[in-house]
């Protein structure tokens, strides 16, 4: 079958926003090449072709930067980052008929392979053979241009911007997170870490009707802007000094007496971990989301003697639907998480921005809303 090719016509070259094992980072010419987008992309059966809108910063992007690897997930080559997406329909193949060009879409960042265990049972965030786009070896999302399934687009209703697009992937990951946590209503709940990840976590929270609600963090400015989201959410600052202990005598005293039924840890710090541990009630839950070190110490007689379930959690299934109905309708407003907005050609310095304490940033955005 062949390629069905709208009106296509970029005002500009597809730059992309790379990083290698050297650790470096800038903006270059990126696949597909300009000629290729003219052409409508020569895309392949269930492909479209898609213009980026706005792309988040994650982490990860951060991590992979920096370090090079997240575990066994190492940048062996030019690679380029990205994998928060919202964007326009360009072009499509014939066989695509869900979606056509000019449409706005949410970009589910995966594409697992529909064949294995996970797959067929519905938790293909554990296929054994999916791409992830911005996870090396497969190229990320921050580019201008990029062919992705149809299937893996989500249309944008009319009250979603691109930048509320993009968000839909860091809710993603919350979601996934309440949900295999079964937080209910009346639960006292402890969300550990103010990061994006965390106070996506922490509005999940509340919208579940979790309460008494905690949330911790090493930085006052974070925990803040955290109250500042959720007026009724009770914080606490974290010391180095403090023993896991110390941070489960602080915890059940700022919630006056009541232990948390789940602890929401979205940092992966092994010292948290153990706090969290130290915190839950007997039959509790300590819920981690975070990306930690490969290995680490935990108060494993704490979790025997407590019966506290230690369940953890990678990436996300079937939540992009959910998560735009939330968006959608109000239940949950994303758009404060975004400080900081950069053009794509000022990459370099939006990732900058974005892994500096010190900028005060939360969720920093890249976008080419001119195109």
């Amino acid at each position: 079958m062949s390629s069905t090719v709208t009106e296509v016509k970029p005002t500009k070259t597809n730059i992309g926003v790379f990083t290698n094992p050297s650790h470096e980072l800038w903006v270059a010419d990126a696949q597909p090449s300009l000629q290729e987008v003219e052409k409508g992309g020569d895309l392949k059966e269930g492909e479209v072709l898609l213009n980026i809108k706005s792309t988040g910063i994650c982490g990860s992007d951060i991590h992979f930067w920096h370090a090079g690897c997240i575990g066994p997930m190492i940048v062996k080559d030019t690679h380029i980052l990205g994998h928060e997406s919202a964007g326009t329909v360009l072009a499509t193949h014939a066989s695509v008929k869900t979606l056509k060009p000019g449409d706005r879409v949410a970009i589910e960042p995966n594409i697992p392979c529909f064949k294995c265990e996970p797959c067929l049972t519905g938790r293909y965030n554990g296929c054994e053979s999916v791409e992830f786009l911005s996870t090396p070896p497969i190229n990320g999302l921050l580019r201008r241009y990029v062919k992705h399934p149809a299937v893996w687009c989500h249309k944008l209703p009319d009250n979603l911007t691109f930048e509320d697009g993009a968000m839909l992937e860091p809710l993603s990951v919350a979601l996934a997170g309440i949900d295999r946590a079964n937080v209910r209503l009346g639960d006292p709940v402890v969300v550990c870490g103010a990061g994006p990840i965390g106070l996506v976590t922490l509005l999940c929270c509340k919208a579940a009707g979790a309460a008494p609600l905690v949330i911790t963090d090493i930085d006052e400015g974070r925990l803040a802007f955290a109250k500042s989201l959720v007026p009724s959410v009770l914080t606490h600052k974290v010391e180095f000094a403090h023993s896991p202990q110390d941070f489960a005598t602080s915890i059940i005293a700022l919630m006056e007496g009541v232990e948390p039924a789940v602890v929401m840890e979205c940092t992966g710090v092994e010292s948290s971990i153990g706090g969290a541990i130290e915190a839950v009630k007997f039959g509790g839950k300590v819920f981690v989301i975070g990306v930690g070190k490969n290995e680490m110490k935990i108060p494993f007689m704490r979790l025997s003697t407590r019966e506290v379930d230690l369940q953890f959690q990678y990436r996300y299934c079937n939540t992009w639907p959910k998560a735009i109905r939330l968006v959608k309708s109000g239940t949950i407003d994303l758009k404060r998480l975004v400080t900081h907005r950069f053009k794509l050609e000022e990459a370099v310095e939006a990732f900058k921005t974005a892994s500096d304490p010190k900028t005060g940033a939360i969720k920093v955005q890249i976008q080419s809303l001119e195109d």
